[in-house]
């Protein structure tokens, strides 16, 4: 069984985390949340997106960025990176089944010293004049390549 993980970096709207936490319960993937959160984690628009899934979801949180860092260092997992910068496509990587695949802030992505941090990153291509398709939407679509090549065969 795969142990892929959703990663989000100080992840600014609750309704995209509690839909997030929805999804990785229901699949069975585990998730990080790199605070500072730009909301209370307890926030009722998480339980609302969330609903009842949010008490089987596999949820860690880190004070921050470095400890986060620290975590996946000591474990030698691969860090993923969702980027509308990147060039890489989603499809067009090998996931591994311990793989961590980060998404930034709605509203700013990552910085650029979390962006040099990740091994890869991964692009989910669009039509030419659209921005970014929505964090959850993003997260579903790489965690479902991820777990169709590494556990649903």
């Amino acid at each position: 069984m795969p142990n892929i993980r959703i990663a989000l970096y100080q992840p600014d709207i609750p309704g995209n985390t509690g839909t997030i936490l929805r999804l990785a319960a229901c699949l069975g993937i585990g998730v990080d949340i790199i605070e500072p959160a730009g909301f209370d984690i307890s926030d009722r628009n998480l339980k609302r997106a969330g609903m009842d899934y949010l008490t089987t979801a596999s949820l860690t949180r880190h004070v921050n960025w470095e400890r986060f860092e620290e975590w996946r260092a000591s474990t030698g997992r691969r860090l993923l990176l969702a980027s509308t910068k990147a060039a890489l496509p989603y499809v067009d990587v090998a996931y591994r089944p311990d793989d961590i695949l980060l998404f930034g802030r709605e509203s700013a992505g990552v910085p650029d010293h979390v962006h040099e941090k990740a091994d890869e990153r991964l692009i989910i291509p669009m039509i030419e004049g659209q921005r970014s398709i929505n964090v959850a939407m993003s997260a579903a679509m790489m965690s479902g390549e991820a777990l169709r090549q590494t556990a649903w065969r």
